[in-house]
C-alpha cells in the first residue's frame, strides 16, 4: 500500500508541476544514495523517509520543493541553507536542480539521519 501512495502522490506531482515532480525524484534518489534501506510513507501531504523512524521527508509546494528534516534543530548548519525556528524541524528550499548540490543537500541528509538516531 505504501509504495501505492507513493506512486499516486508522484503523479500527481508531476501532473501539477513537471519541474517539482523532478526535483521530488531526484531528492528520492539522493536519499536511497545516502541510505539504501530507507523506507517511504506518504504523510502530510509529502514522502517521508525512515530508517525505523522518520528522519525527513520531501513536499512540492506551489513555489518550491521544501527537503524537511524532524531532528534538524540538532544540525550544525555551518553552511546556512537550513532555514526554520521550531523547536525540533528544519528546512532546505530548492527552486531547482541546481539547489541540490549548491545547498550540499546530502551532507544534510547525512546529518539528518545521524540527528535522529541521536534522538532515539
Amino acid at each position: 500500500m505504501t509504495e501505492d501512495a507513493v506512486n499516486k502522490l508522484l503523479d500527481d506531482i508531476r501532473m501539477l508541476n513537471g519541474d517539482h515532480h523532478a526535483l521530488v525524484q531526484r531528492v528520492r534518489t539522493l536519499v536511497k544514495k545516502v541510505l539504501p534501506s530507507v523506507t517511504e510513507d506518504v504523510k502530510y501531504g509529502g514522502i517521508l523517509f525512515a530508517d525505523g523512524d522518520h528522519f525527513c521527508g520531501v513536499f512540492a509546494y506551489k513555489k518550491h520543493v521544501s527537503v524537511e528534516f524532524s531532528h534538524g534543530a540538532q544540525i550544525n548548519d555551518t553552511s546556512g541553507h537550513l532555514e526554520g525556528k521550531g523547536m525540533h524541524r528544519r528546512h532546505v528550499k530548492l527552486f531547482s536542480a541546481q539547489d541540490i548540490e549548491a545547498k550540499e543537500l546530502e551532507a544534510y541528509v547525512s546529518s539528518a539521519l545521524e540527528a535522529a538516531r541521536a534522538a532515539d
